[in-house]
């Protein structure tokens, strides 16, 4: 027969194992989103969006002649439509799915997730901060969005000679073989320069780099319009384009604050930064034009405004208000050097200045972002901050993009150029694309 005692012991630890259970049963438990943080990520996806539909389109659409207004809006709006359908099919996979097997990890992801596979909406994604998440969800649209506009951009660089067919062929074997491996190689875990420390915040290379230098060498590759640098080319519209600068604007907050992934002072260093560079890049074309003997113009400040924009977005997260301000002014002389007197001397024809401004701004605000990101300039850098080592860094993911860039970009126009040709006859160019590619005019007098 037992005694009390040893009835009591299995009793005790009964009663201490219930009063315990619901703290382990906490602390095992998954983290569970806060709907604060993800109401913040649904909002800055829809901005992102807003930046493509109809922000680019009216952006670039008034840069364009009246002839070409709705081919311009109907490549960037069709490019957008394509780069979602493939994000879902195969893209998000292949950036930000199960690592690849060795030795193709640091570059690239499987097929795991492939049409999203095994992806609930109680599935969740991780943030910088430890046990914070959102639904992956959200997550998978607000990258969704980033690729549709970085094939976007691409588009500045061929506008009014390009088929409609050869951009629909280009996009998809530029996709999977430029964005996706340069996006997990800095944004995945498990990429080659996330590993190694590189900060982009939220694209200068994933997104600028990346599409400027594809429009360059798919201007190159194309060829000049006809009249190139004889017939008057000006916008047809400064007025759309302005009004297609503010919806940028408006929307690159949801592009740069809502790369923190959560509504938190990171996201607010973001914001303020976007503000201030941006309003340093519009103020500094104007002064560069006005030092350079021409008038202050209003596509000056469009195109400050967007330079600012594009030299913050490495950085928003990375720099102080100081530091976002001097990378938005020097970012803004730089590209103008480029787009006004580099590019006329060396005569090629990058239509919209994709390159001009993304490219050059996104390589000056990725290499400025191992500068600003000091905390002597009032980034959030460590005391002991190495800025030679990270400027190593920054150089390394900018040549690497520039290089793969430029390859995968002549695969892709290759490709297209032999599946449909490139350009459009010189009848139709002259006509305009509106109506020889798709049969309508954007405005009817």
């Amino acid at each position: 027969m037992k005694s009390r005692s040893d009835l009591a012991v299995p009793a005790i630890a009964m009663a201490l194992s219930l009063i315990a259970a619901p703290a382990f049963a906490q602390a095992a438990a998954a983290p569970v989103p806060d709907k604060g943080d993800t109401a913040w990520m649904m909002v800055s996806t829809l901005l992102v969006l807003l930046m493509i539909l109809p922000g680019l389109q009216l952006f670039y659409g008034g840069l364009v002649r009246t002839k070409n207004m709705l081919s311009v809006m109907t490549q960037i709006g069709a490019a957008t439509c394509l780069a979602m359908l493939m994000w879902v099919a195969f893209g998000y996979s292949v950036a930000f799915g199960p690592d690849a097997p060795a030795p193709f990890t640091p570059f690239i992801a499987g097929l795991d997730r492939a049409f999203l596979a095994g992806i609930t909406p109680a599935s969740t994604a991780a943030t910088f901060t430890k046990d914070v998440v959102i639904p992956e969800y959200v997550f998978i649209c607000f990258q969704m969005t980033f690729a549709a506009i970085t094939l976007s951009i691409v588009l500045g660089g061929i506008v009014e000679r390009v088929k409609f067919s050869a951009l629909m062929v280009f996009a998809l074997v530029w996709m999977p073989i430029v964005y996706l491996p340069i996006a997990h190689m800095v944004w995945a875990a498990s990429g080659l320069f996330f590993a190694m420390g590189a900060l982009d915040f939220a694209g200068g290379t994933v997104v600028h780099i990346n599409a400027g230098v594809a429009a360059l060498v798919a201007a190159i590759v194309a060829g000049k319009r006809l009249g190139y640098m004889r017939d008057s080319m000006a916008p047809h519209s400064l007025t759309l384009t302005l009004v297609g600068t503010g919806l940028l604007w408006v929307g690159w907050f949801g592009f740069n604050a809502g790369s923190a992934l959560e509504a938190n002072g990171s996201a607010a260093l973001a914001m303020i930064n976007t503000f201030v560079a941006t309003a340093a890049g519009g103020l500094a074309w104007l002064a560069a034009e006005r030092l350079f003997g021409h008038k202050p113009s209003a596509l000056g400040l469009a195109s400050g405004i967007v330079a600012g924009l594009v030299a913050v977005t490495p950085a928003a997260g990375n720099a102080g208000p100081l530091g976002a301000i001097l990378l938005g002014a020097v970012t803004a002389i730089a590209c103008y050097i480029a787009v006004g007197i580099v590019r006329p001397r060396l005569r090629y024809d990058d239509s919209l200045d994709a390159f001009g401004i993304h490219g050059v701004g996104g390589i000056m605000g990725a290499i400025g972002t191992a500068i600003v990101y000091a905390p002597s300039l009032g980034g959030p850098g460590p005391a002991d901050y190495d800025m030679i080592a990270k400027l190593g860094v920054q150089l390394a993911a900018v040549a690497t993009t520039i290089a793969w860039s430029v390859i995968g970009t002549l695969i892709a126009l290759a490709v297209a150029k032999a599946v449909t040709g490139l350009r459009v006859t010189s009848e139709a160019e002259r006509e305009g694309l509106d109506l020889a590619e798709h049969g309508e005019r954007a405005y009817n007098l």
